[in-house]
């Protein structure tokens, strides 16, 4: 607990899921009782989780219906194996033909389980698939990002591939981790290490000031709770988007700008300043609110969009 509520980082997914719903309206879908484990796990020795790590199932928010999945960090990194994947993707597959409010996805996963390698990417690439399908069939798919584990991976691409994306401070979203970086490429590249560098280059506040999330939030289950119901609110916010190929080519445009007008930043105080943050040095130490307020300066200033 803190002095806001539920620290959303800290919390397990089984606390996340009862905090953020409407209380007693969660029904979960192959739970903990069925006993539904990784068989991959239990053929090398390794530990397993009667949930495989993931809590899936139904619930109402803000009095409207929803289907949710909530990855449990603490478990394998919240790394996506054969049945853990398996339980997203029939989430997804289930909102096809029941048409809730919305998909929740509370991720919270550094990728795919490599104790299971190729069937874990397989589920990844399902879950693509299944997500894909539900926002064609009218059914908004929301990320939230604010666990320890951040969005890594192939749940990286799932989180970009949703509707919108919540994030806190706390909450990372990138492809590579930092320490598969430094791996491969050398501290000199980047510090694993430095964990102001790291937030300031996967963070919340960067992610959100480059509109690759569409909320920021406070480390705490009711701000999220308190986001996603505002998004649900606003229809226009999480509404499928099929705008064909002109569409396509309109945002490659907008990435390749990015790309040109960001190309010599070397973290997120760069961009922030790039962009018209009167105190850039300053946006790690912004609560969530004022961070809002100084982006909605810096952008009405330049005539722009976040």
């Amino acid at each position: 607990m803190t002095a806001r509520g539920i620290s959303y980082y800290e919390a397990t997914a089984r606390t996340r899921v009862a905090a953020l719903v409407d209380a007693g309206s969660f029904t979960e879908f192959c739970g903990a009782a069925e006993r539904l484990t990784s068989p991959h796990l239990a053929a090398l020795g390794a530990p397993v989780a009667f949930d495989d790590g993931v809590v899936a199932g139904s619930a109402t928010l803000g009095r409207r219906p929803v289907l949710l999945a909530a990855q449990e960090g603490k478990f394998n990194g919240g790394a996506v194996g054969e049945v853990h994947g398996a339980k997203i993707r029939g989430l997804l597959d289930r909102a096809c033909v029941e048409r809730p409010a919305a998909v929740l996805l509370l991720v919270d996963s550094g990728g795919v389980r490599l104790h299971e390698a190729n069937a874990g990417l397989i589920a990844i690439s399902e879950i693509m698939r299944a997500l894909l399908a539900a926002r064609a069939a009218g059914v908004p798919v929301i990320a939230l990002v604010g666990g320890s584990c951040g969005a890594f991976g192939g749940m990286g691409i799932v989180t970009r591939l949703c509707s919108a994306v919540v994030m806190s401070e706390e909450g990372r979203l990138s492809l590579s981790g930092p320490e598969v970086i430094e791996t491969v490429k050398g501290v000199e590249e980047f510090d694993s290490r430095d964990r102001a560098l790291v937030w300031r280059v996967t963070g919340g506040k960067l992610r959100r000031a480059l509109g690759e999330a569409q909320l920021l939030v406070n480390d705490d289950v009711a701000a999220f709770r308190e986001g996603v119901i505002g998004l649900l609110a606003s229809p226009a916010a999480v509404a499928a988007e099929d705008g064909g190929l002109a569409q396509l080519r309109a945002e490659h445009a907008a990435l390749a700008d990015r790309a040109t007008r960001f190309a010599t930043a070397r973290d997120g105080r760069e961009i922030w300043r790039a962009q018209g943050f009167a105190a850039p040095e300053r946006v790690p130490m912004l609560a969530a609110d004022e961070f809002n307020r100084a982006l909605a300066e810096a952008v009405g200033a330049n005539g722009g969009a976040a």
